[in-house]
């Protein structure tokens, strides 16, 4: 059964209150349900994890090594500025989708800068919540 290991960066854990403006009124277990539901109609396996920390997300991505076919991964702000991540991706050499709530590139400058999709096989932004499900059905189709 394919495994992937979505990973969610600093501040998702406040979805559904953080600025709803930008990020909606969804929150992150509502997103963890969305993606469980659309796993289990794929018949694959999802972990799926949240951190404020780099290190901790380092971890995860150096762990999934030995247990997940691939990555999905929200970086929130690391994605602009985190090399680390962008080396711990390249460095298991598992496949990885990079994806954002809000569509980074009709947003601040800085923005549009990602360490993340030089390693990604692709980038899922600006679909919201439903970005999840199409990030999972991509790599899942990818892994087929």
């Amino acid at each position: 059964m394919t495994s992937i290991l979505i990973l969610n960066g600093p501040n998702l854990n406040l979805l559904g209150t953080r600025q709803p403006e930008v990020y909606g009124q969804t929150t992150l277990a509502d997103i963890q349900a969305l993606c469980a539901e659309t796993a289990k109609e794929l018949g694959c396996d999802i972990t799926f994890e949240q951190n404020n920390s780099e290190g901790a997300l380092i971890d995860l991505i150096h762990a999934a090594r030995e247990t997940h076919d691939g990555i999905i991964l929200n970086a929130g702000a690391y994605t602009h500025t985190s090399v680390a991540l962008m080396d711990a991706l390249a460095s298991v050499e598992l496949p990885c989708i990079e994806l954002h709530l809000s569509n980074i590139h009709a947003r601040e400058e800085f923005r549009h800068t990602s360490y993340i999709s030089k390693v990604a096989l692709g980038v899922i932004c600006g679909f919201g919540a439903q970005g999840y499900p199409l990030a999972i059905r991509a790599l899942h189709g990818h892994l087929g």
